[in-house]
Order: C-alpha cells, then sequence, then structure tokens
C-alpha cells in the first residue's frame, strides 16, 4: 500500500514537474518573442537584412525619387553614410524624402492611377521594414486574402472563388473601394500596427513614411491619410488594414476571397449577397473610414457570361461544370495589344517584332494560364502568323525583292513574278497559299516566332496538381 501510495506520488510529481516545465517553457518562448519585439529595429537594421532589402530594392528596376538618385547611384552612397543612417534612424531623427507623384493610366482606360516613387534610400529601409513585418502579421492573415503574400498568387485566389461557386455560391457582391491606398486611415492603422508591434521606434518610423508627404510639380504636399502605391512597405499595410475586415467577414461564417483591394463576397442566393453588400458597405465605410463605390459594386451571378470579373478572370459553365475563362475585356486588350506590336509601320525587323510578341505573351500566358482558352490560343496563333506574313511582305517593300525573295523561298518563277507584282492588299497576300507555302510555319518558328499554346499547354500540364 505505502509502495503504491509513493508510487502515485512520484507520477504526480513527475507529472507536475513536465507541466511546470511545460509552461515555464512556453513564458520562455512569450518571453523571448516579447524581447524580439522590443528589439525589432535591430533586426531592421540588421546588415544581412539590409542587404537582402537593397538587392530586392536592384531587382524591381525602379524610377528615381525626388532626388534623381538611381539604384546604382545608391549603393555608394549607403555604403559610404551607412553608421550615419542607421544611427538616425534609431534615434528618431531621420526624416524620408516626399514621394515623387507618377501617374499611370488604369488598364480599362477608366482614369489614372497615382503612384508615389520614393527615393531609391528610403525604398531600402521600407524594403527592409517589410522584410520583418511580413512574418509577424502573416500570423494573423486570413486565408481568403491573396495578395502581395509569399507563396500566394492570383490564380490561386480565383481557384478558390471556383471552388466556392463548385460548392453552391452562385452570387457574388463585387466591392469596389474608392482610391483604396490614398485613403487608408493613419490612426487606424497605427492602432493596428500597435497590436503586434511593441518597438515604437518602428512605429514611428512608419509614421514619418506615412507622412512624409508628396511631391508634385516642385511643390510638396502633406498626406493626412493614405499609403501611395510605389514603395514597399505600402501593399503590406494595405493588407493589414483590410485584414479587419476579412476577419469580420470570417467571425460571421462569410465566404470572401481578396486580392489587395480587389474583394468579392461569395453568398448562395441573389438576396443574400446583396445584404452581403450592405453590411459590407456599412463595415468598411463606418469602421474601416473607407469610401465604396456605389457605381461599381454590384451583385452578380459568379458564372453569368458577361458580369462577373476578378482579376482579369471569369467563370463558366458547361457540361463538364465551372470552367474558369479570360474575361472578354482581358482578351480584347491583349488582342489590342498585339495588334500594337504587329504594326507594320514600325521599322522594326521581323525578328524584333517577333520577340516582342514573344515577351508579352509569355507573360500573359504565364498569368492567365489557369484558364481554359486552348481553342482561342490555336484562332491567334493563326490569326498572328498572318500578322507576320503581312509585315515581312510589307518590308519587302519593292516588287523586284518581293520577286526575288519568294524565289529563294522556292517559289516558282512565274508564281513570284505574278505575285511579287500584286495589287491585293497586305491582309489578303499574307493569308495566300503562296505565302503560306513559301513563308512557313516551320521558317516562321526558326526565324524566332513563338509556338505560344503549345507553351500554354505546358504550363497547364506543369501546374495540375497544384
Amino acid at each position: 500500500m505505502k509502495a503504491e501510495y509513493r508510487k502515485g506520488c512520484l507520477q504526480r510529481d513527475s507529472v507536475e514537474r513536465e507541466g511546470y516545465a511545460g509552461v515555464r517553457s512556453i513564458e520562455a518562448r512569450e518571453s523571448k518573442e516579447r524581447d524580439g519585439a522590443k528589439n525589432l529595429m535591430e533586426r531592421i537594421l540588421d546588415r544581412d537584412n539590409l542587404n537582402r532589402a537593397y538587392k530586392q530594392v536592384k531587382s524591381n528596376h525602379g524610377a528615381p525619387g525626388v532626388d534623381g538618385m538611381t539604384v546604382e547611384a545608391a549603393l555608394p552612397w549607403l555604403q559610404e553614410h551607412r553608421d550615419e543612417l542607421l544611427q538616425s534612424i534609431r534615434e528618431g531623427s531621420y526624416k524620408p524624402s516626399p514621394v515623387r507623384r507618377k501617374e499611370i493610366p488604369k488598364p480599362d482606360g477608366s482614369g489614372v492611377r497615382k503612384l508615389g516613387i520614393p527615393t531609391v534610400v528610403d525604398r531600402v529601409i521600407q524594403q527592409a521594414i517589410a522584410q520583418q513585418l511580413q512574418p509577424i502579421f502573416e500570423r494573423i492573415f486570413s486565408d481568403g486574402s491573396y495578395g502581395y503574400r509569399p507563396g500566394r498568387s492570383a490564380q490561386q485566389a480565383i481557384r478558390k472563388v471556383k471552388a466556392y461557386a463548385e460548392q453552391g455560391y452562385g452570387h457574388a457582391a463585387e466591392i469596389d473601394l474608392s482610391k483604396y491606398f490614398d485613403t487608408l486611415n493613419h490612426e487606424l492603422l497605427l492602432n493596428l500596427l500597435r497590436k503586434q508591434i511593441q518597438d515604437k521606434r518602428v512605429i514611428d518610423l512608419i509614421k514619418k513614411y506615412l507622412k512624409s508627404g508628396v511631391m508634385e510639380n516642385g511643390v510638396r504636399h502633406a498626406t493626412e491619410e493614405g499609403s501611395p502605391q510605389g514603395g514597399p512597405l505600402s501593399p503590406l499595410l494595405a493588407n493589414i488594414y483590410l485584414n479587419e475586415f476579412d476577419q469580420e467577414m470570417a467571425s460571421r461564417g462569410v465566404k470572401i476571397i481578396r486580392y489587395a483591394d480587389d474583394i468579392v463576397v461569395l453568398a448562395k442566393s441573389k438576396r443574400a449577397a446583396t445584404r452581403l453588400l450592405e453590411s459590407s458597405r456599412t463595415y468598411l465605410e463606418k469602421k474601416l473610414k473607407l469610401q465604396m463605390n456605389m457605381q461599381k459594386s454590384k451583385i452578380v451571378s459568379v458564372v453569368a457570361q458577361k458580369h462577373f470579373k476578378f482579376l482579369g478572370f471569369a467563370l463558366g459553365k458547361n457540361g463538364n461544370g465551372v470552367y474558369i475563362r479570360v474575361h472578354r475585356q482581358s482578351l480584347a486588350k491583349a488582342k489590342k495589344k498585339l495588334k500594337e506590336l504587329t504594326k507594320r509601320s514600325q521599322g522594326r525587323s521581323a525578328r524584333q517584332v517577333m520577340e516582342k510578341v514573344k515577351a508579352y505573351i509569355r507573360g500573359w500566358i504565364g498569368y492567365f494560364y489557369v484558364a481554359d482558352m486552348k481553342r482561342i490560343l490555336q484562332n491567334w496563333n493563326e490569326w498572328l502568323r498572318r500578322r507576320i506574313r503581312m509585315y515581312i511582305w510589307k518590308q519587302w517593300k519593292k516588287q523586284r525583292t518581293k520577286v526575288q525573295n519568294l524565289r529563294k523561298l522556292g517559289v516558282p518563277e512565274w508564281q513570284a513574278y505574278q505575285w511579287g507584282n500584286t495589287r491585293l492588299g497586305y491582309w489578303r497576300i499574307a493569308g495566300s497559299v503562296v505565302l503560306q507555302r513559301s513563308i512557313t510555319n516551320g521558317k516562321l518558328v526558326q526565324a524566332g516566332y513563338y509556338d505560344f499554346p503549345a507553351q500554354y499547354e505546358r504550363l497547364r500540364q506543369m501546374h495540375s496538381s497544384d
């Protein structure tokens, strides 16, 4: 009996010791995390972190800021002034330069997007901050957020929308925020940062960047709200701000997919989607002090042929179920760009034109490969070959040159003379049997033509298990 009692005590003591050790381990880890949070500035200014930040900024090939300093010129400057720069940041006396305002046309032609380009030095510091803040906030970001996050992409976002559609979420509230990046409330944003960051110096430095101002036509304008697009820190701050909306919707059991400020809230009926649009507006405008664009925010059927659009994609439905499409506006924009690249009046060689076409279409397919568009690309392939043949025919210019080149390509003399002197227009000639048999598909490939449908199929197979 006594032996059993002693054994029980020993077992209890052992369990208590293990429990106590576990508690101490948790306390030690939490203490370490608190200390790490307080020393966040030192991690930001660590040599390796700054070197990594500079390499990232250099790889982005950005334009100079208000001081005119290029990325290449910044390296010797940083090496020479490193100590005094870091000391001023630690002491809190560093003052970021205002950003240089640059306006770029929006892809849909609905106006301009205002970018704020920081100086290279400020871009390096912002990048160093972002590198240390990203892991801290990744732990609290929503699963429905896909923009500007490591390991996440627009392709994953549209696939998730497709998955929800297959589960019966056939309606969406498309939410459009008016000038989102320019209207972030600074105080709200700083309070969100303070919840996760204990190092006051970091908060103060970020506040300085938010308040650094904008230089436009040589005049500095103060920035009382917003985080201008163009700096490395801006996407992360934008995600931190809208994470409040993500988490609110998730707590209500709402299906939401967000890529930066592109947002779709999904529902199983039009009525439910309408309620969600209104409740989303209430939260975004009252809690986050943002403005919803009610002209562009709307309720749509997710698989409707014309209405639903997200990140350039759309969804469709056939006998095999729901599938991803390229939205018709995205297709029209790409076709227009390819026409511009193959215009006959450029003065470039056909090889140069084909190289530019290749660079554009590789990037385009690299983005849209998740969409079903095999037949579209096959049609584009035939159309582009004809455009290139037309370009080559135009470059031959003189009738004698046309006759000579056709003969070199194996066309009989009588036929080469007949076609070399034809009065038919360029587009009709480009589709003729004579040019298809002389400037063959094989010869175009040898000259640099890019067989992009094959690349599309390779990408589809490569990512089929994603």
